[in-house]
């Protein structure tokens, strides 16, 4: 598996494992929100988005990536904006928990870098959450 696709699925993995609110669906396989059940949320999509890349060392040849995990959170409730802002606030906390994102073969750090509210009709609402996680391997690595 790929160094990108070991830091979502780790991504996956903990944000599984989070607690009140705690997400009912962590997946990186696309859904159609409006056809989830009301039991179904709070959703949460994982997706791989740009890098940007760089060498460290012309001998060892040691690159640094900087890899955007976006999260499409989907919530569901009458006061949206608390239940937005607890998700995010549970997501960050959850997610700082161990930053290195270990995946057991590179040095990591990744952040919340971004936050933005999606406009939906209520009481629907959908969240876009940036990840950065910055890590580096040996070319031929990932």
């Amino acid at each position: 598996m790929s160094i990108r696709e070991d830091i979502a699925k780790n991504i996956v993995d903990v944000l599984t494992d989070m607690v009140d609110p705690k997400p009912v669906l962590v997946t990186r396989e696309f859904f159609e929100v409006e056809k989830l059940a009301i039991t179904q949320f709070p959703a949460i999509y994982v997706q791989t988005l740009n890098e940007s890349r760089q060498d460290l060392t012309m001998k060892t040849n040691r690159r640094q990536g900087v890899l955007t995990i976006q999260l499409m959170v989907f919530v569901r409730g009458v006061e949206l904006d608390r239940i937005r802002n607890d998700i995010i606030e549970r997501i960050e906390e959850t997610l700082d928990t161990d930053r290195r994102r270990d995946t057991g073969n590179t040095t990591m750090h990744s952040e919340v870098a971004a936050i933005r509210i999606i406009p939906r009709l209520a009481p629907l609402s959908e969240l876009e959450i940036d990840v950065l996680v910055k890590y580096t391997y040996l070319k031929g690595s990932t």
